[in-house]
């Protein structure tokens, strides 16, 4: 089922993805950037802090929690992508499992959205 979004929809939805793109690749940076800063501040340190100890076993959980963010960052900066490769393409706005046309209240709030509601529940 075709789908012929507005131009002007079309542009600030394509915007909004490139804005969104922006800060992703922002953060993904930041991320980079403190882990390097990390790992030549402990390389410089006399010793890391022991990981039976409480600071080690801290500093663990913050390690894990910053991998879990860089990871939800990079998937959603694929998802922004992905939208705007439907966009070039074309498809933008319909669903890539049903077929139908994506409410556009759907992609106002999600603009990465490449499912109905119904669809993405499935998956």
């Amino acid at each position: 089922m075709a789908r012929k979004l507005a131009k002007s929809t079309l542009d600030r939805l394509a915007k909004r993805l490139e804005d969104e793109r922006t800060r992703l690749e922002t953060l993904l940076a930041q991320i980079e950037q403190q882990r390097e800063q990390v790992r030549l501040s402990e390389a410089a340190s006399e010793h890391a802090a022991d990981p039976e100890s409480a600071e080690g076993g801290s500093l663990a959980f913050e390690l894990e929690m910053d991998l879990s963010i860089e990871q939800n960052t990079r998937e959603l900066l694929e998802k922004v992508k992905h939208a705007q490769r439907r966009m070039d393409e074309g498809v933008y706005g319909i669903c890539e499992v049903t077929g139908k046309p994506i409410p556009l209240a759907r992609l106002e709030a999600l603009p990465y959205a490449t499912t109905v509601v119904e669809a993405a529940d499935r998956r």
